[in-house]
């Protein structure tokens, strides 16, 4: 009978793993954090679930150095707290912090939030990794510090692994400065090709925009643009941010309004309930024939970080879903409302991926082929 379980340490954990028979035996180890994403953390047939709650807290924290490291079982809020107490943050604002994300569940879904679009995805931020391989070893990679880059780069290679090569453990990060103030200039347009032109123009811009977002809305697409830094200067650029938006519609957010907006995207609480959360990388180029698609089967979608992802309410059922990807070429990560495998649509690099499991998971202890 498949169980849950809770390893107290890295020790427990590691006996944990060594005990299991394997995928050959009918037996895998699914790691579960804050269960923020059922479809990626939920047991699977013939899989137990080892819930890494149980190894959680700060380990080191150098404000003065912008780094931290911290076990894979804590949660995001923790960090986020920790860090505001230094005027530090995150920047590629990992979401579902307030649904009770942890920092592993973060690195192995390889999921990143708006923020993305200035300073990268969670990848760029990622130093250095512990985890317990399919032998019960626990295995290290990167340097706590960021001027260390020599070596294999495990680090990457754990960001989206979905938990295929292991349990993560300890995980350390670098960090920036917290913006003293922030401002959203939201411009509205009739049709996607007029927003759609006005983003690819803003990406070019000298605006040092923090986030750049595209929201389909009933009769229209609503653009939305981010702006941070101090707020002494703050009011100029968002008057020269307006200046290039084209459009009659202008509304800016600013103060609790402006993060309440934000806060919303991050927690995806415009999503129905009874809905799919599917994560679907994309260009600019290839959005009208997918928002074409999406909005004539009746899905709600957010593009993110300059129409680079989209973020998918898919009401139907997954298969047809996996079916409208593969045909455009696309792939998709299901995230939550589902039990079937997340990955969807067209596929790449599975070969790279047997390798590296046979590599870390030869008995097939954890999930993947």
């Amino acid at each position: 009978m498949c169980k849950n379980m809770k390893p107290a340490s890295i020790p427990e954990l590691q006996d944990l793993v060594r005990s299991q028979p394997g995928a050959l035996e009918g037996t895998r180890i699914v790691a579960r954090g804050g269960g923020t994403k059922p479809s990626l953390s939920g047991g699977q047939a013939g899989a137990d679930v080892v819930e890494t709650s149980g190894l959680s807290g700060l380990l080191e924290y150098q404000p003065d150095e912008f780094t931290f490291s911290a076990l894979a079982g804590t949660p995001l809020a923790e960090v986020r707290a920790a860090l505001a107490q230094h005027g530090q943050y995150l920047p590629f604002d990992p979401p579902l912090v307030e649904a009770g994300a942890t920092l592993g569940g973060a690195v192995a879904s390889g999921l990143s939030g708006a923020g993305r679009y200035r300073y990268g995805g969670l990848r760029d931020f990622l130093l250095a990794v512990r985890f317990v391989d399919g032998a019960g070893q626990v295995v290290s990679g990167g340097g706590r510090v960021v001027k260390n880059a020599a070596g294999f780069d495990l680090p990457k290679l754990m960001v989206g692994s979905l938990g295929h090569y292991g349990v993560l453990v300890e995980l350390s990060f670098k960090v920036f400065p917290q913006p003293e103030a922030y401002a959203t200039v939201i411009a509205s347009y009739p049709t996607l090709a007029e927003a759609l032109d006005i983003m690819i123009r803003l990406s070019g811009q000298p605006l040092e925009l923090y986030a750049l977002d595209l929201h389909p809305q009933a009769g229209g697409y609503n653009l939305l643009a981010r702006l941070g830094g101090r707020l002494d200067s703050l009011t100029a650029r968002t008057r020269r941010l307006c200046a290039t938006l084209n459009s009659d519609a202008l509304q800016t957010l600013e103060g609790p309004s402006e993060a309440a907006l934000w806060r919303g995207e991050g927690e995806f609480s415009w999503v129905p309930a009874g809905c799919c959360l599917v994560k679907v990388p994309l260009t600019p180029q290839r959005l009208p024939q997918l928002d074409a698609s999406l909005e004539a089967s009746g899905a709600l979608r957010h593009y993110s970080a300059g129409a680079n992802l989209a973020w998918v309410a898919w009401p139907g059922a997954v298969a047809e879903l996996d079916r409208l990807l593969t045909d455009q070429q696309l792939s998709g990560l299901l995230l939550c409302g589902a039990s079937v495998p997340p990955e969807l649509g067209t596929r790449s690099g599975e070969e790279f991926a047997r390798r590296v499991k046979r590599a870390l998971d030869p008995q097939g202890r954890f999930p993947g082929a």
